[in-house]
């Protein structure tokens, strides 16, 4: 049905740009990184002509018309773990299930997380895209090897922003990184790390472009080197030295905050 969508429907409103309220929304989720609904809002705020102009040729290609014709919901198919473990030991699957059930996370809690007061949904194209970059971000995390702590978080949102040009990943990742460099005491690569990520992200293939039934059952190596994903190393590094300055990197972020 949503392949007989238009891209965009007549019921969307056109959107301002308001750098000062996406600050607010942005401090709220230094405060509390598990406020997701901040990064919504956010987006809404810093809306991107790049950003809108790349779903716009994704969703009219063959290869974007062929996953919006026949791709099952993400959120159901990533959440279906028995189903999933089913797939080869060793596949993105595998190393998937492990990750969510180890983080408490689900695929149904990104949804419930983008259903925000004063941000309305739509029938079209944009919001197949959109929904999509939303219900792959847990599996970014486990392709580029970026954890769920505070600099973990950046890491992705730095290395997918440069996948679809979006401005509010962009701005999340470096501004959250520098919190960190000035909050925390240590030589810890927080920067370099973000903008590894955004390299990274710029060279490797597009994870919304994937087949994701494909891409689960594949093995979780072949598939990174098949997609250009890059080891990431400053991150590693900035692990390392939070580690040696007797700090915890899962704490980074509350130190931050303060």
């Amino acid at each position: 049905m949503i392949a007989a969508a238009p891209f965009c429907a007549p019921s969307r409103p056109i959107q301002r740009f308001r750098p000062v309220a996406a600050y607010g929304h942005f401090r709220r989720l230094i405060a509390d990184k598990e406020d997701t609904a901040q990064v919504f809002y956010m987006g809404e705020c810093l809306p991107s002509r790049r950003f809108r102009s790349l779903a716009e040729a994704f969703c009219g290609s063959e290869a974007g018309r062929a996953l919006m014709a026949s791709e099952p919901d993400l959120a159901d198919l990533l959440d279906d773990h028995e189903a999933l473990l089913r797939l080869p030991a060793g596949s993105v699957a595998h190393a998937y299930v492990d990750f969510m059930r180890r983080e408490g996370l689900s695929a149904a809690g990104l949804v419930e997380a983008s259903t925000v007061p004063g941000i309305a949904r739509h029938a079209d194209g944009l919001q197949w895209f959109t929904d999509r970059l939303r219900d792959l971000h847990d599996l970014a995390h486990v392709l580029t090897g970026y954890g769920r702590d505070a600099l973990g978080e950046q890491c992705v949102l730095g290395f997918t922003s440069a996948q679809y040009h979006d401005r509010t990943e962009w701005i999340i990742a470096w501004l959250g990184a520098l919190e960190m460099r000035f909050a925390v005491k240590t030589t810890a690569p927080f920067l370099a790390a973000i903008h590894e990520a955004r390299r990274h992200g710029a060279a490797a293939a597009k994870i919304y472009g994937q087949d994701v039934r494909a891409l689960l059952a594949e093995p979780l190596d072949e598939a990174r080197a098949r997609m250009s994903i890059r080891k990431p190393r400053q991150y590693d590094l900035a692990h390392r030295r939070l580690r040696e300055s007797g700090l915890d990197p899962y704490s980074v972020l509350a130190l931050a905050a303060t």
